[in-house]
Formats: structure tokens, sequence, C-alpha cells
């Protein structure tokens, strides 16, 4: 089998996340478990409460019964949510995602930036490390 001899640039497609993250949000959904989103809280347009950042990190519950006005488009994630008693209107641009997960099981999904300012110049050498293992469940 072979694909269109036609390639198509990143820069000319849609970024993926969002629909990674909608389909995890249904999968999560679907399995009875509470979905919690990992947001960069430092990157731009963000609006979440500052006060509730660690590391410039936010986690978020997501479910229907924390959240009102859930929308999740290709731009972004927004809703209205209670902080301290106080309604919050919330709103994630795609970019600012960082992960999706289920709080019952840490199952889930962590997404890589798509930005190209992320890549290494083709110069640089890549960051020394060292093989690791880790248990995963």
């Amino acid at each position: 089998m072979r694909f269109s001899e036609k390639h198509v640039s990143d820069s000319e497609l849609t970024p993926r996340v969002p629909y990674l993250f909608r389909a995890m949000h249904e999968w999560i959904l679907d399995n009875q478990q509470t979905p919690y989103v990992v947001v960069d809280a430092s990157a731009e347009r963000v609006r979440v409460p500052r006060q509730y950042t660690v590391d410039n990190r936010i986690i978020l519950n997501i479910s229907s019964t924390a959240v009102e006005h859930l929308e999740l488009d290709n731009d972004a994630v927004s809703f209205v949510a209670h902080f301290g008693g106080v309604a919050e209107t919330i709103y994630i641009p795609s970019h600012a995602i960082l992960g999706i997960y289920a709080k019952e099981s840490g199952e889930g999904m962590i997404f890589a930036s798509e930005k190209p300012d992320d890549e290494p110049e083709p110069n640089e050498p890549p960051p020394e490390s060292k093989p690791t293992l880790r248990v995963v469940k």
C-alpha cells in the first residue's frame, strides 16, 4: 500500500493536541473517572487563578461536577469553576495544555510542545542524559 506522494509541512497541519485532548477526555468520562488537565500557567493568554499555581503549573478538575460551561474546541479549553467559593472563568489555549489524566487511575496523556521554537538548533548537540528506568503501571 502506498500513501500519497503529496507531503504536507508541519506548518500547514492543524495542532493535534485539541483532538487528542478531546479523545482522552471522552475516554476518561466513558470509564467513569475524573478528568484532570495539567496547564502551563505561564503560557500566553492563560487565565487561571495564579494563587493555585505551583512552578507555573496548575492541575484542574474538569469533571461536570466541578465546572460549568465546559467548552473544548481547537483553540482552547474554557469553563467556569469555583475557587474558594468565587466563580472564575478559566481559559486555557491549546498550546498551554500539558496533559490530561484520570484522577482515579492516573491513566492519561502528556503532550509534547508543538511549537517549532522548542526544537533544538541543528548545530546544537543533543543534551546529555543517562538512561533511566521507571515503573509503569
